[in-house]
């Protein structure tokens, strides 16, 4: 397995080296940005099957963050859309204008729509999180959403492969993520090592996690050992390379939705609300990461190679040690992390570029326990993309309302005993674009 040439668990410092526009000390940002609702579609909706549309799911994600927020639609002063492709898959365009279809008090309001693959929702709340930042607004409506069901299987993961760099990554490859995510399999393996029954351990516990969540699309699934088996092709069979079906995210239909404000908003939502609810505990992100890299998953993993970078993609270690910088801790501070595992090996890459362990040795967290729901430091206790679903667009905004539920103590069945704070990691296309949040309850 090639685990004994790797060092032990290394308390998140880290060890790569970075270029040097990656190393260079991140900006603090000037203010918090306060988050004061969340929504979530129920994931498990076939949502085509039901003949809704994306502006059905726009409308139903904006009025579901309002109410659950106690904001009127008049105060909302900008728009945020995440989508990957509802122009391929809902022959739809131009969102933002659907956007203020939702309520009539919105019509007016300035909107954009954002795309960068599976980061779309973390890019939206990126450029909310600057609007209020920059003092332009004091208000913001994000939500992300996919309307992807409308294919079959082999049209949809077609359509997904656009987000690799056509035509030299797709042509001729029948499932194009799967084949890339198993390359970066294989690039563990070349150089640390990877027994895949690793893969299998992430697969059940992301599963396993959704079975808690009201929300997740494979809540109800029933799976055995045999699905998660390496070896039994009718189980679990093989899709590309070391990649089989329960490595695998969920093809999804579904949106999701926060409200952010500024300090001086969240001040006037505290005191509307009544001598109960103090503005330190208003949940807040504290700290961002964002990086781009080249569109070609083999051009990351030689330059990470030849730069002598000892972890696989270097981007995305500076992208969470921004976040974690910005926020002013460390990884141990930490008491959950949503990651983006749409393939198990990306849930592998996440937990030594998050810094659990020493790059390389992912495979010791896991057999240690330590992102288990009740481990150290749990990893997806949501379910991740595999349990919850993947409704491209709608994934990083799901991801951050998730991690707000966590640190107010409000995710139900799910909810990781006492966290206060928490990260995420979104990553669009093979890591090209990469984005990390920290969210924090205000109280210790």
């Amino acid at each position: 397995m090639g685990a004994s040439r790797v060092s032990p668990l290394n308390n998140g410092q880290a060890t790569t080296t970075m270029s040097t526009r990656s190393s260079r000390q991140p900006r603090p940002s000037p203010q918090p940005t306060f988050v004061l609702g969340t929504y979530q579609s129920d994931f498990a909706r076939h949502r085509a099957r039901e003949h809704d549309t994306i502006a059905t799911l726009l409308a139903e994600a904006t009025l579901g963050v309002l109410a659950d927020a106690g904001v009127e639609p008049a105060e909302v002063e900008v728009g945020h859309v995440g989508n990957f492709a509802a122009g391929l898959y809902a022959n739809q365009r131009h969102l933002g204008g659907l956007l203020v279809e939702a309520h009539p008090d919105l019509v007016g309001v300035p909107t954009t729509r954002h795309e960068a693959a599976c980061a779309s929702g973390s890019v939206a709340v990126l450029a909310a999180m600057a609007d209020l930042e920059a003092g332009r607004y004091d208000v913001a409506l994000v939500v992300g959403a996919e309307l992807m069901r409308t294919m079959g299987a082999f049209e949809a993961q077609q359509g997904l492969g656009t987000a690799a760099w056509v035509p030299s990554e797709t042509d001729g490859v029948d499932w194009p993520w799967p084949q890339l995510f198993s390359d970066l399999g294989d690039a563990y393996d070349r150089r640390y090592g990877l027994d895949d029954t690793h893969l299998a351990a992430i697969a059940r516990s992301n599963f396993d996690n959704a079975t808690r969540n009201p929300r997740a699309q494979t809540r109800n699934w029933t799976l055995d050992d045999a699905s998660f088996s390496r070896h039994d092709d009718q189980a679990n069979p093989q899709v590309a390379g070391r990649i089989r079906r329960q490595d695998c995210s969920q093809v999804t239909d579904g949106c999701a939705a926060v409200i952010l404000a500024s300090p001086r908003f969240a001040e006037q939502w505290r005191r509307r609300r009544g001598p109960t609810t103090d503005s330190a505990g208003i949940p807040r992100i504290t700290g961002w990461g964002h990086h781009t890299d080249r569109m070609a998953l083999a051009d990351k993993l030689a330059d990470a190679e030849a730069a002598g970078s000892t972890h696989v993609l270097p981007n995305v270690r500076a992208t969470v040690t921004d976040a974690l910088s910005r926020a002013g801790m460390d990884l141990w501070d930490l008491d959950a992390i949503e990651t983006h595992d749409c393939f198990t090996t990306t849930h592998y890459m996440a937990i030594d570029h998050f810094g659990i362990t020493e790059p390389g040795a992912s495979w010791q967290a896991i057999d240690d326990g330590i992102c288990d729901f009740d481990g150290r430091l749990p990893v997806n206790p949501s379910g991740g993309l595999m349990g919850v679903g993947h409704p491209v667009g709608a994934s990083g905004v799901r991801m951050l309302a998730d991690q707000v539920r966590q640190v107010t103590g409000t995710a139900g069945d799910y909810q990781v005993p006492g966290a206060r704070r928490a990260a995420t990691l979104n990553i669009g296309g093979s890591a090209t674009t990469c984005v990390s949040l920290i969210v924090e309850s205000g109280t210790d």
